[in-house]
């Protein structure tokens, strides 16, 4: 991680985590939180507060579903700010949603992840044909072929009659393979 990350303890001074909604808002702010410039840091203080004390923050969206916000000029994922402020710790690789929804930021639904285990973790991807996770047509065979993948290697489950029993072998993989992380996609 970047050194310049804000430290958790600013963070819990700037903003206040809503646990039952998973949102943050904005703290009031001190003037020695300000510096002096056309008007006074007392001015530009009680500006501020007018305008964002108790608000809502990092309510923006990402172009990939995730809320974000700025501290200091800096834009930061919110799930990775509210981990931070939750563990007193940014997290070392990724954050992954439970429940695969990406602004859902209770934190019972956030988790420290590796990549693989976030991509695990995701949904079937919306090109998908056969309607089922691990799940495609196999041209030369006309049938429908199951696979799963971990850390880089490919497992082949078989050739099936039926894209549901295909699926079920994805199931069944996955739960041995990626464990928690596992999802079938139902």
């Amino acid at each position: 991680m970047s050194k310049d990350l804000p430290p958790p303890e600013l963070l819990r001074k700037l903003l206040r985590y809503e646990p039952e909604t998973g949102k943050l808002f904005w703290r009031e702010r001190t003037p020695d939180m300000f510096e002096n410039g056309k008007q006074s840091s007392a001015h530009n203080c009680v500006a501020w507060n007018n305008r964002s004390a108790g608000k809502e923050a990092f309510f923006s969206q990402h172009k990939h579903g995730y809320r974000y916000g700025r501290v200091s000029g800096r834009a930061y994922l919110a799930h990775r700010v509210i981990w931070a402020m939750h563990t007193n710790a940014w997290p070392v690789e990724h954050i992954d949603h439970i429940d695969g929804k990406k602004d859902n930021n209770v934190i019972e639904n956030l988790r420290e992840a590796t990549r693989s285990e976030n991509m695990w973790n995701q949904k079937a991807p919306t090109n998908n044909t056969s309607g089922y996770k691990g799940v495609y047509w196999q041209k030369t065979t006309q049938k429908w072929c199951a696979r799963i993948k971990k850390n880089t290697k490919n497992h082949y489950l078989g050739l099936f009659d039926c894209p549901k029993e295909a699926h079920q072998a994805y199931c069944k993989a996955a739960k041995e393979l990626h464990g928690k992380y596992a999802n079938t996609g139902v």
